[in-house]
């Protein structure tokens, strides 16, 4: 028996640049006449179904004029697309019309497009360049940077992906206006998460000032508000990244809001927003922390008024019940050795650590259970809000 050792050592540069403004499709299109993709000699734009009349068809025209070689590829909006079958039919129409390894990929759309895009540009000719170009608020907050990169199964969201880089990150405040009320509204819970893992002084801003972004009522979006909240997303969750790319530890505290938040979006096939899950999920974090003494009563009350004064829900619907919702968290991927694990904040700004450095905790189902119950007693019954609104 022999054995032959192959090193493979190597450092890997994936800085990028986020690009945080108005109006940036010039911007984008300035980008790739400067060589932005230098080794691909076809595009592809990936969009959806509610881009695509708004922005795509004009961008596809733009690019084409400047003499490069694009094609569109797009999907139903929402996330039902995000499946292993939307991935193979747009591979299969990229390898119909001739791209190869010299190609690369635009991402235009909120966060299922820069999900699904970004794991088949990492896939796809075992690897080829992308951008995200974010039309959303909440994939600004979000799905756009980061480098996580996914599909969902009927088993659960996200489980089955990598990490992948872009090589650039465009934030286009201005194609918020586009946005339904609600989406806005719903856009706001990632941005209120990362002020409850990582930066008091944030979160009292948001108390001082959402309702220049979004309301109960409406949308505002005051530009230099919108500006600010952009900024302050990328400045903390590329804090968290840059420590923690591929979530060994610390990254895992981006998902604070999700193991219930997620649950419930499967359970309630995606008739709520992520990010109204995402809303639901803070707010029963936040009375798991309360319980455990990591936060103080004062400071729950103020997570959940936030929640409420952008007009998001904090109620579980009545059709699942709490037993489904605690099963269904067991496909959350930091479940480890059969047990649920949660990232809890340590007062408003911070996460705590427990043993061995470990920024998850296990807890039993018998204690999310009776958290679960305690919770819902205390809510009204949610009605689902229509699509456009």
């Amino acid at each position: 028996m022999a054995t032959f050792h192959v090193p493979l050592k190597k450092t890997v540069d994936d800085s990028y640049d986020i690009e945080i403004g108005f109006n940036l499709f010039s911007t984008l299109i300035n980008d790739l006449k400067n060589g932005l993709f230098p080794k691909a000699n076809k595009l592809a734009l990936i969009t959806d179904s509610n881009v695509l009349p708004l922005y795509a068809s004009n961008v596809i025209l733009a690019i084409k004029e400047e003499g490069f070689n694009i094609e569109l590829f797009d999907m139903p909006a929402g996330e039902h697309s995000k499946t292993r079958e939307t991935k193979i039919r747009i591979e299969d129409e990229m390898l119909d019309k001739g791209f190869g390894r010299d190609s690369a990929i635009i991402a235009l759309g909120g966060g299922v497009v820069s999900d699904l895009a970004g794991y088949l540009a990492g896939t796809f000719g075992r690897g080829i360049p992308f951008i995200n170009y974010s039309t959303t608020l909440l994939s600004a907050a979000d799905a756009s940077v980061g480098g996580k990169t996914a599909v969902d199964t009927p088993h659960a969201t996200n489980l089955i992906g990598l990490f992948n880089q872009p090589q650039k990150v465009y934030i286009d405040i201005a194609t918020w206006s586009t946005l339904p009320d609600r989406e806005v509204r719903a856009g706001l819970a990632e941005t209120i998460k990362h002020a409850c893992l990582a930066d008091s002084a944030f979160f009292t801003w948001l108390e001082e000032n959402i309702t220049r972004i979004a309301s109960t009522k409406d949308a505002k979006l005051d530009a230099e508000a919108c500006e600010f909240i952009a900024e302050a997303n990328c400045r903390i969750k590329y804090d968290v990244v840059s420590r923690d790319e591929k979530e060994a530890n610390l990254r895992q505290i981006l998902n604070l809001g999700h193991t219930a938040g997620r649950a419930m979006e499967t359970l309630f096939e995606y008739q709520l927003l992520h990010g109204e899950c995402v809303a639901v999920g803070l707010s029963i974090q936040a009375l798991l922390a309360n319980k455990l003494e990591l936060i103080s009563d004062e400071e729950h009350q103020r997570i959940d008024a936030l929640i409420a004064l952008c007009g998001l829900p904090t109620i579980v619907p009545e059709e699942i019940t709490t037993a489904k919702l605690v099963e269904k968290m067991y496909t959350d991927k930091k479940v480890r050795s059969g047990q649920i694990r949660f990232v809890l904040m340590d007062g408003i700004g911070s996460m705590k650590t427990f043993e061995n450095g470990s920024y998850t905790k296990a807890l039993t189902d018998e204690f999310l259970i009776e958290t679960i119950d305690e919770y819902r007693a205390a809510q009204v019954s949610l009605e689902v809000p229509p699509a456009d609104k």
